[in-house]
């Protein structure tokens, strides 16, 4: 059976799926976007994502395209088609297909909407995360608003397709004073010599990680001490242990920084445990 998706209203083979060549999207970034991993058939941190979203869509002044409810069964009925259990679900909102000119449509368009899900080897990802994987420090070079979840992102892939050339999985970008900020995809964790989790603060220009939040909580149940504080490229690679969060990688062990290994070079105690707890978590919670 062909991959489905749903786009504006309809659900269509994948192959045959199309948007205006005029869609705002497409010629202007001028969209946002969400990422669900599907966990059992339902979706992870869903309210998180959810809220990120309306967030994303008001600051950009995007008018919300359909109700909560609506949207949410959009996403069920979008995965119940393309018959999986475990993967994930992308959805994209633009500010609609207008003639292109720079200002927003006046009188304004309606928003697309495009949602495209697929199944996923999650006993693949497990492998790939008892062995750690490398990053890559590449310079922060992308615009003011990364707190606004946008389809721009040109500086983003060109940090991760330096890394994929450096044989490394994820980039980490590190502002002009020398601070890590985040990952090309990912929030950016270090475990430092107190035993403390740190994370760059959502005041410094990164996305606000639905993972990432998640995490958070985890660790104050576990009574591990988190501090939102930059920390430096030296500073990580001097960690006991280091590792990243998103949605569609949870939380990935850090083995080496550059080539240097971090810690022994292997996943650390308490990365592993934490992705194990957030998992369960994850699916107990899932929408």
């Amino acid at each position: 059976m062909p991959r489905l998706a749903y786009v504006n209203g309809r659900y269509t083979p994948l192959s045959d799926a199309q948007v205006h060549v005029e869609d705002r999207g497409f010629q202007f970034a001028d969209g946002v976007y969400e990422y669900w991993a599907v966990l059992g058939g339902k979706l992870a941190d869903a309210d998180g994502h959810l809220d990120r979203l309306e967030r994303s869509l008001s600051e950009l002044r995007i008018r919300q395209p359909m109700s909560r409810a609506a949207l949410v069964r959009v996403l069920h009925e979008t995965v119940r088609r393309n018959r999986f259990t475990e993967g994930s679900i992308y959805l994209q909102v633009t500010r609609g297909a207008a003639r292109r000119d720079h200002p927003f449509p006046s009188p304004s368009v309606k928003p697309s909407v495009i949602a495209i899900a697929r199944p996923a080897d999650y006993a693949a990802i497990e492998t790939r995360a008892a062995q750690g994987v490398g990053v890559l420090t590449q310079p922060d070079i992308r615009w003011g608003r990364c707190d606004i979840k946008t389809v721009g992102l040109l500086p983003n892939i060109l940090a991760k397709q330096a890394a994929r050339e450096a044989g490394a999985f994820e980039a980490w970008l590190v502002d002009d004073a020398g601070y890590v900020t985040e990952g090309s995809s990912t929030n950016a964790w270090i475990i430092d010599g107190e035993g403390r989790l740190r994370t760059r603060d959502t005041e410094a220009n990164i996305l606000r990680g639905i993972t990432r939040h998640t995490l958070m909580r985890l660790a104050s149940e576990l009574q591990i001490k988190v501090v939102e504080e930059p920390f430096t490229v030296a500073e990580a690679k001097g960690a006991k242990e280091a590792f990243f969060t998103a949605a569609s990688a949870f939380i990935t062990p850090v083995t080496t920084i550059d080539g240097e290994p971090v810690g022994d070079g292997r996943p650390g105690p308490i990365s592993m445990r934490l992705r194990t707890l957030y998992f369960e978590r994850a699916r107990q919670d899932a929408l």
